[in-house]
C-alpha cells in the first residue's frame, strides 16, 4: 500500500482476496501509515505489517527479499504517480520498493491520484513501461475524488483490481487469436406486460466460461439474458431478453468467432400470442398457447464449418443418452451434461456437476466444483478440439 485517501479501500479489496483463498502479507509505506493504522491490516491480514526497511526489531535481515520470495503475486493498492514512478526507474529506497525489485512474481498496479495527476504525461509514460515490462495495471476509474473534483484518478473497483490479479495469476496466451462466442443466462419470452415465460438460470455457468477464455487470451464476445454486476474487462457484453432476440445477435456475431459455447438457458417454446395490456384474471381457466422457438445451437452448427460449436444439456433424467442424442442430432463437437437433480448442480448455484461428452462417444465426469474451475475443464477440453480439428 502506498500513501492516498483511497487506501481505505484497500480494506474490501483485502478481505475480497481471503474470500478467493488467498493468504494475504501488508506491506504499508510510511505516507500509508497516514491514511489508515497497521492494525487495521493486522487484524484483517493476521500477519505482521510491514513498514520499515530496518525496524528496530527484525527477525529477518532480507525481510524484503524473503517476502518477496513468498510473494505468488504481488498487488500495489493503491498505486500513487511517485511509487509507480520509481518502480518504472529501478528506484528501491524504502521496503515496498525494495521487495518489488526483488521480485520474480507478477506484479500488478491499481493507481489511484487527482485527475491533473492522473493526466500528467510522465505518469502515463510510466504506465507504459511498467506494461512494456510485464506488469499488470488496473487503470484507475472516473469519479467523484478526494478533492471535490469529478474526472479521472478514482481507484478501480475492488472487482476489476480481482480481475487484475486473476490475469497476473492464471492468465496465459493459449487461445490468442482465437475468437470465442458464448451465450449465458436465462431468455424470458413475454405473456402480456407484466407476465413471461422463463426458467431458473443464473447465467453464471456462461459467465464463468467466458471469462475463462478471456484469460487464457481469447477474444470473448458474452451474450446473454441475465444481467451481471461485473464483467471482465476485455468482454464484449451484449445483452439478448428473449429466444429470437438471442438467436439475432448470435446469427450477427457468430460469423466473426471460431468457437461458440452455449451455456444459454434459452425457452424452447413461447407464447403464440402476446398480449398488449395485462390479462385480467376471469373465472374460467386460461389456456396459453405456446409455438416453438428457434433452435439457436443447432442454427449455428448447420453453418459452422471446421468451427467448434458446444452445447449444453440439462437433464433430470437418462443424462447421458439424452446428451448423445442431442450431440449427433445438432451436429455438436461437445456436449456438457448438466446433472440438475444432483444438489450442488443446475441453475443458481456457485457449483456444477458437469459431464463432458465429444463426438468419439467418449464420457468425461467431473467432479461438484466451483464454477469457474468447470469452466476451466470446459476450456481444456475445447483447446483439445482446436488442435485436433
Amino acid at each position: 500500500m502506498t500513501g492516498g485517501i483511497a487506501a481505505y479501500k484497500a480494506c474490501d479489496v483485502l478481505r475480497r482476496l481471503q474470500r478467493e483463498g488467498a493468504e494475504v502479507r501488508v506491506a504499508m509505506t510510511t505516507s500509508a501509515k497516514k491514511f489508515v493504522t497497521p492494525l487495521t491490516f493486522e487484524t484483517l491480514s493476521r500477519n505482521e505489517v510491514a513498514c520499515e526497511m530496518f525496524p528496530a526489531r527484525r527477525t529477518v535481515v532480507t525481510r524484503h527479499v524473503n517476502w518477496a520470495e513468498w510473494a505468488e503475486c504481488i498487488l500495489v493498492c493503491p498505486a500513487t504517480l511517485n511509487c509507480m514512478g520509481k518502480a518504472a526507474s529501478g528506484i528501491a529506497d524504502d521496503f515496498l520498493t525494495t521487495t518489488i525489485a526483488a521480485a520474480r512474481c507478477p506484479v500488478v498496479y491499481a493507481p489511484a491520484m487527482d485527475l491533473q495527476m492522473a493526466a500528467n504525461a510522465v505518469f502515463l509514460a510510466n504506465c507504459e513501461k511498467l506494461k512494456a515490462l510485464g506488469n499488470g495495471i488496473v487503470m484507475h476509474e472516473s469519479g467523484e475524488l478526494a478533492s471535490g473534483a469529478e474526472g479521472p484518478g478514482r481507484l478501480a473497483r475492488p472487482e476489476r483490481i480481482l480481475d487484475g490479479v486473476r490475469t497476473a495469476l492464471l492468465g496465459s496466451k493459449r487461445l490468442k487469436g482465437f475468437k470465442v462466442l458464448v451465450t449465458a443466462g436465462p431468455t424470458v419470452e413475454p405473456i402480456d406486460p407484466v407476465r413471461f415465460i422463463s426458467n431458473r438460470s443464473s447465467g453464471k455457468m456462461g459467465l464463468a466460461l467466458a471469462e475463462e477464455a478471456s484469460l487464457r487470451g481469447a477474444g470473448v464476445t458474452l451474450v446473454s439474458g441475465a444481467r451481471f454486476a461485473h464483467v471482465m474487462d476485455g468482454i464484449q457484453f451484449l445483452h439478448a431478453d428473449s429466444a429470437s432476440g438471442m438467436a439475432d445477435t448470435v446469427r450477427s456475431e457468430w460469423e466473426r468467432h471460431d468457437v461458440l459455447i452455449a451455456a444459454a438457458a434459452v425457452a424452447d417454446y413461447r407464447p403464440v400470442a402476446v398480449s398488449a395490456r395485462k390479462i385480467k384474471k376471469g373465472p374460467e381457466e386460461m389456456v396459453l398457447n405456446l409455438e416453438r422457438t428457434v433452435d439457436i445451437v443447432r442454427e449455428a452448427a448447420a453453418v459452422k464449418g471446421d468451427r467448434i460449436v458446444i452445447g449444453f444439456a440439462l437433464e433430470t433424467e437418462n443424462g447421458v443418452e439424452n446428451a448423445l442424442l442431442k450431440l449427433k442430432d445438432k451436429n455438436l463437437d461437445m456436449v456438457c451434461l448438466n446433472h440438475a437433480l444432483e444438489p450442488g448442480a443446475g441453475f443458481g448455484t456457485d457449483t456444477n456437476r458437469i459431464t463432458l461428452i465429444g463426438r468419439d462417444r467418449q464420457v468425461v465426469d467431473l467432479p461438484l466444483l466451483p464454477k469457474w474451475e468447470a469452466a476451466r475443464s470446459i476450456l481444456d477440453a475445447v483447446e483439445t478440439l482446436i488442435k485436433n480439428r
